[in-house]
């Protein structure tokens, strides 16, 4: 019997160029035609890689559209940046997105906020499809938070620590065992001097702002912010509030736990960018 699996044999690994940024490679998957009409950048979560976006790029409805999923450098055993701040991050994404010509940006987790701050700095000018970004330090999960704290102190070990023992979380997903095992095979190429480095300064990033909610309405800029009912975050109701009172950002609540929204939940995900898609003014 074949292999049921949904991923598409047309996704491709490379390592792109970029021009705009001092960056000069970058680890990415990509799928769909390269001279599509539009293009998508897709950016994972923390610790995650592109590989993560292989479900989405999977789906029928994103077969005319150029999807290009791009690890966020340091994260995934990928080589980092000298600087790991989240506005930095930004930085970069938003000159690979201008290199790459994309008309929306998705973005999970960490890849989220980055999405966010693309769009709040300036950096990027269409729709972002927000799949459980975390608009506050008490919005993020316990564990990170606390993993935060223990490496003031004992340096990398709480993340080395972490790693080991990473595979419940993604046991609690709802994929595949196969799928769950090459997910957590990418988890586990991460670097605990990385992570504790990367991880405090999107906490930071977070503290500066006590809650990022009203810099993503400030941008006026469509946007969709998915989230579970637990299992990634939640959103405070203050700041569901904030954003809902907003016409431009639409809420969307997956109902259960999810913890890998675009692997999870694909169908979804990608209904979500075709609905961004029709944003687009027309050329």
């Amino acid at each position: 019997m074949s292999d049921p699996s949904p991923l598409p044999s047309v996704v491709s690994r490379r390592q792109l160029r970029s021009k705009g940024t001092n960056m000069t490679t970058w680890d990415i998957r990509e799928s769909g035609p390269a001279d599509a009409l539009r293009t998508v950048l897709m950016l994972p979560g923390g610790m995650c890689t592109a590989m993560f976006y292989e479900e989405l790029m999977a789906e029928p409805r994103l077969a005319d559209v150029h999807s290009v999923a791009v690890t966020l450098p340091g994260h995934g055993g990928t080589p980092a940046p000298a600087d790991v701040s989240m506005e930095n991050y930004a930085r970069l994404m938003s000159e690979l997105a201008a290199d790459l010509r994309c008309d929306v940006v998705v973005g999970h987790s960490i890849g989220a906020n980055v999405a966010l701050e693309m769009a709040a700095s300036g950096g990027f000018h269409g729709p972002v499809v927000l799949l459980a970004p975390v608009f506050s330090r008490q919005d993020e999960a316990v564990f990170l938070r606390a993993l935060d704290h223990l490496a003031r102190v004992l340096g990398r070990l709480p993340y080395v620590a972490m790693l080991k023992m990473i595979g419940g979380v993604v046991d609690g997903s709802r994929l595949p065992p196969q799928r769950v095992a090459a997910l957590l095979a990418e988890l586990r190429k991460n670097d605990p001097t990385f992570l504790r480095q990367g991880i405090h300064r999107y906490l930071q990033y977070l503290d500066t702002y006590r809650s990022v909610a009203p810099r993503l309405v400030a941008t006026g800029l469509p946007a969709w912010v998915v989230h579970g009912e637990s299992g990634d975050g939640k959103v405070s109701e203050s700041e569901r509030e904030t954003l809902a009172a907003c016409s431009q950002i639409r809420i969307v609540t997956i109902p259960g736990a999810s913890f890998f929204t675009q692997c999870e939940e694909p169908a979804l995900v990608a209904e979500l960018v075709v609905e961004a898609l029709t944003r687009i003014p027309a050329a």
